[in-house]
């Protein structure tokens, strides 16, 4: 395999975005063709990662996806000459019962592929204490290797001093120091960062922070960190595509979609038909299969309840075709969603669904599905790994439902989806099927 390291942080918050986009653009405007990897269920990081360097992100989840899917996903940098991945949460987070491969943490995913851990610690409130923190981790499993660390939020030479003291005393590499500085961070709202597409200057802002890293830390120990574990060439195969042409929502709306699934489609054979909603875009009448991925339905919802056109087009498509919706898709499906401050908006009305933004709250997890009648090519009984964040309440719920749903521990969950016709819909984002 093409060597590789793995961006990860004792907890979440430290900044590994920051660096990992940084370390991405700097390597790349040094001449280095860099693979990204997200370790976990994200569906906003792939796209930063593809604007920092040019190349297509993809996640890496050992709770939803099988051992198979992940080992071809991990071949994806062998035309590369750096992989570097980022983690999710802290370093060796993830759930309590095992998935598909394992618990989900990057971890696991550092390990099954043989990539080094460099941590990016924040030292916000601490000096030599910050050592210990990463000795905790170096030692925790014995089969990861903590290469080195990044210091973040440094407050002053003094106390760069004073933190590297500590790793010199546990012989732990500090690869670089970070100074604090409040304007290098990307925007946020309710589901984490903004969209890469919504972020007017992401190129200048992502230049700024490989300036910053580039400055502030040794990229070719870095480099020299990096390890290529040989492996045997994976034998499994991507997701396969639902249809051979599908309309596929994608806009400001629409655009949480797996990247290993459009791959998988595509490699398939199949014809991906972009559409826009939020421009009363129809899907194009020739498609098989619409599909209207999660997004932030929410955020344009009078947009959308005014797209005449696109609603139109979704009826005419479902008399007698398919219609699959994920999470925001779903609630697109439904009959109606009400906004933050009360507003009832009109939706497509293919499904029954209610839900509403101003009875916040949170739904988050790993889900295992199956599948109680045929869903997007896939048999009844089929099982699924997926994974479900959103902060919708369901008002109502009328429809059959799609599948039976339990959570990483196999508590059931209430949101099972819905089937209406050929209209289907799940809160949940499919990862992989399992069997």
């Amino acid at each position: 395999m093409t060597p590789g390291l793995m961006i990860a942080a004792p907890a979440s918050g430290t900044g590994k975005t920051t660096v990992m986009l940084g370390l991405l653009r700097a390597f790349r405007d040094a001449g280095l063709a860099v693979q990204p990897f997200k370790s976990g269920p994200d569906y906003i990081d792939p796209a930063f990662h593809r604007a920092a360097c040019g190349r297509a992100s993809f996640n890496l989840d050992g709770w939803a996806m099988p051992a198979t899917l992940l080992d071809t996903l991990g071949q994806r940098g062998a035309d590369a000459e750096l992989v570097l991945a980022e983690g999710s949460m802290g370093l060796f987070d993830g759930v309590a019962k095992p998935g598909a491969t394992g618990m989900g943490s990057s971890a696991e995913t550092a390990r099954r592929m043989g990539w080094p851990v460099i941590l990016v610690i924040d030292v916000s409130g601490q000096a030599q204490s910050a050592a210990a923190t990463a000795l905790g981790f170096a030692r925790y499993d014995p089969e990861l290797r903590v290469a080195g660390v990044i210091l973040n939020r440094v407050a002053s030479p003094r106390h760069e001093r004073l933190a590297k003291l500590g790793f010199e005393e546990i012989g732990l590499p500090v690869f670089g120091a970070l100074p604090r500085r409040g304007d290098l961070v990307l925007p946020e709202r309710h589901l984490g960062l903004v969209q890469a597409v919504e972020h007017p200057e992401l190129d200048r802002l992502i230049g700024d922070y490989a300036a910053f890293l580039a400055a502030h830390v040794d990229l070719e120990a870095v480099r020299a960190a990096a390890y290529a574990r040989p492996v045997t060439p994976a034998s499994g195969t991507l997701p396969p595509p639902p249809a051979q042409r599908i309309a596929l929502a994608q806009d400001a709306a629409f655009s949480f979609v797996y990247p290993h699934m459009l791959e998988g489609w595509r490699a398939g054979g199949a014809e991906i038909l972009p559409f826009s909603p939020l421009a009363d875009e129809a899907p194009d009448a020739s498609a098989d299969l619409v599909w209207l991925p999660g997004g932030y339905p929410e955020l344009h919802a009078g947009r959308l309840a005014a797209a005449e056109t696109f609603r139109a087009g979704l009826a005419a498509h479902a008399a007698t075709k398919p219609i699959h919706g994920e999470c925001g898709g779903y609630m697109a499906l439904g009959e109606a969603l009400i906004d933050a401050e009360g507003v009832s908006h009109r939706m497509a009305g293919l499904l029954g669904l209610v839900t509403s933004y101003a009875k916040r709250k949170m739904h988050l997890g790993y889900r295992r599905a199956t599948l109680l009648g045929e869903v997007a090519g896939m048999p009844e009984g089929a099982v699924l790994g997926g994974h479900e964040f959103h902060y919708s309440t369901v008002l109502e719920q009328p429809d059959a439902a799609l599948a039976h749903v339990v959570d990483a521990q196999g508590e059931a969950v209430p949101e099972t989806g819905s089937r209406r016709g050929a209209v289907t819909g799940t809160f949940f984002h499919l990862v992989a099927r399992w069997w």
